[in-house]
């Protein structure tokens, strides 16, 4: 057993998986084989979601009987709306509420109890999660704001079906269109912390609501989910002040701080969704989509870029360009992890079932370095 100490599990091994590989050294992501920007153009989120679950692209056959199982899901019980609508009286956190109502789902699921590891009656559970998450953000949205949710309509993609509950409207063709791909795009990305998080609990052969409410909770924290609401906080910050964007950002590096949105721990050079993302968002503005913070990031890559910073492997990651496009389509601010949380809860639920097929229990060790054969003391002499 080697004692080498591993801080963060860096370059360590806890598995094999089929579903994604990240190659940070030239900027490449795909899942089961495809590159991402060619699912990103021409597939649907859907489709990107069977083929995580069942290796293939579908079928047209295959895919409209599974997009219409997502669609048949979409409904919430009422015990769970009531609950969100406590929540957000109670001026709950956007990820804390996604996260307590995930939990609840498990009440109302008619196979809850089925024994883990059934791969069918796995993904079967896992439409069922996936299709309600949507559904569940729109409605405490709606809820916060002090109207009632839209019912889901089982005719619209996911996507285009959650734009539509958010804001009342059902948007133009563009907007759907870039929001499917931003699902896509952030569906799964190797182990990362969160998927990482659902496997272990998973691995224990808890059920997939134990594990893909664990994975929200750990894309929750600020340093895995957050930065693409810290990026336009610098924005909005930036548009308050009396500074351009350059010097702004020079005003940051003097005083110490990190640019958010740059750097990645796998990524060396560009992450290819932000190249995605970043075209998509320069689409929206000459459509008509308030574009001032395009404007914006693409002077802060090119300053970037001009200085060193990404010659030395720091450089823009998805979060610097979706934060804008969501900014673009009148996302909320607060919702942009969640909808993050969204879109990967089909990548947490695939490497569960994929590592439920051959399972282990994941069991690290830590080393010891406290004290040894310290002498205990009575309470009364103490």
């Amino acid at each position: 057993m080697t004692s080498e100490l591993a801080k963060g599990l860096d370059g360590i091994l806890v598995t094999e998986s089929e579903m994604s590989y990240v190659d940070g050294e030239i900027g490449r992501l795909i899942y089961r084989g495809f590159d991402i920007e060619d699912l990103a153009e021409q597939a649907t989120y859907e489709e990107v979601v069977y083929l995580l679950w069942y290796g293939d692209l579908p079928s047209e056959a295959e895919l409209e009987h599974f997009s219409s199982r997502l669609a048949e899901e979409r409904v919430l019980h009422q015990d769970v709306l009531a609950t969100l609508e406590r929540l957000a009286e109670a001026d709950e956190e956007p990820m804390s509420a996604l996260r307590t109502a995930t939990s609840m789902l498990s009440a109302y699921d008619p196979e809850a109890s089925y024994t883990t590891g059934e791969i069918d009656l796995s993904r079967e559970k896992g439409m069922r999660i996936l299709a309600k998450v949507p559904t569940i953000l729109a409605s405490f949205h709606a809820y916060r704001e002090g109207r009632e949710p839209l019912d889901p309509d089982p005719s619209r993609s996911l996507a285009g079906d959650f734009l539509r509950m958010l804001s009342g409207e059902s948007g133009s063709s563009l907007a759907g269109e870039t929001f499917d791909m931003s699902l896509i795009l952030h569906a799964d990305h190797g182990m990362n912390a969160s998927t990482f998080t659902s496997i272990v609990i998973g691995s224990t052969m808890a059920d997939l609501y134990a594990s893909v409410t664990g994975g929200i909770g750990a894309l929750s924290g600020p340093l895995h989910g957050g930065a693409n609401q810290e990026v336009i906080r610098m924005f909005r910050d930036l548009e308050d002040s009396e500074h351009g964007p350059v010097e702004w950002v020079k005003e940051m590096q003097k005083r110490g701080e990190r640019v958010p949105g740059f750097g990645h721990r796998v990524y060396r050079v560009k992450d290819p969704r932000a190249h995605i993302l970043e075209a998509k968002a320069v689409e929206l503005a000459e459509e008509g989509a308030e574009g001032r913070y395009i404007g914006y990031a693409q002077a802060i890559e090119e300053y970037l870029t001009e200085s060193g910073l990404v010659e030395k492997g720091i450089a823009p990651n998805v979060d610097f360009y979706s934060g804008v496009v969501y900014d673009q389509l009148g996302i909320p601010f607060d919702l942009y992890t969640p909808i993050f949380a969204m879109s990967r809860t089909a990548g947490w639920i695939g490497h569960v079932i994929e590592y439920q097929e051959d399972n282990r229990l994941i069991r690290p060790r830590a080393r010891y370095v406290g004290p040894k054969d310290v002498e205990f003391v009575p309470i009364e002499q103490r």
